[in-house]
């Protein structure tokens, strides 16, 4: 039941705080900025030595008042100890089937990068739970979720990057399950990321407003 609720909680929240810091400090800034937004999922990056250290503390602080996941995960070895530190869901921009089987034996959430129909198949096919679009939601925008969609529309995809309050219906409306977004809500002081996750929320409400 626990992977199953994380993957409701990401569907119903719809966007996603990519986080990349070196101390707790700057997290938690980051977190109370989103949290004042109404956005309380978010990724902590591997790409900083102490994100398992940071992953850990943050559960302790905010508990079920934030979803807190691993991101840039390449490794079984990486995965595991996201996991033990308290990492609710793993994200790589890669696929890896190590990975795909460290994640099903915790049962949590994998969400593997991948590029091609090939590759979105093989992941699946290995147990991953939703799929991150690496890197062409970033480089081409939501016409390569339509393209990914056409023919595997039955596939939960999650966004990485190009996500503005502008344009957030364009992914949505492309089959996007949740958006992954960067500077937006990382970057600047906690009120100047409280704003901007504010504006997301807008958004939202008022893309399910004429849904």
């Amino acid at each position: 039941m626990q992977k199953l609720n994380i993957l409701k909680r990401i569907s119903e929240e719809q966007i996603m705080a990519i986080v990349r810091v070196d101390t707790i400090e700057r997290a938690e800034e980051i977190v109370q900025g989103c949290l004042a937004g109404q956005i309380s999922c978010v990724e902590i990056s591997y790409t900083n030595t102490n994100a398992g250290e940071i992953i850990q503390e943050l559960k302790t602080r905010y508990a079920q008042k934030l979803l807190v996941g691993a991101g840039t995960v390449l490794d079984g070895e990486t995965a595991r100890q996201a996991i033990l530190k308290g990492a609710e869901f793993i994200i790589a921009p890669n696929f890896s089937e190590d990975v795909a089987k460290i994640c099903n034996r915790y049962q949590i959430p994998y969400m593997p990068g991948c590029f091609s129909v090939s590759e979105v198949v093989e992941a699946l096919s290995s147990g991953a739970d939703m799929i991150k679009i690496f890197p062409g939601s970033s480089l081409i925008g939501p016409d390569m979720i339509k393209t990914i969609k056409t023919p595997l529309p039955w596939v939960p995809m999650l966004s990485s990057g190009g996500a503005t309050p502008d344009n957030i219906s364009e992914w949505l409306n492309a089959g996007v399950d949740c958006v992954g977004v960067g500077s937006l809500l990382t970057k600047g002081t906690a009120e100047e990321i409280a704003k901007n996750a504010c504006a997301f929320q807008q958004k939202l409400k008022e893309i399910k407003k004429k849904a």
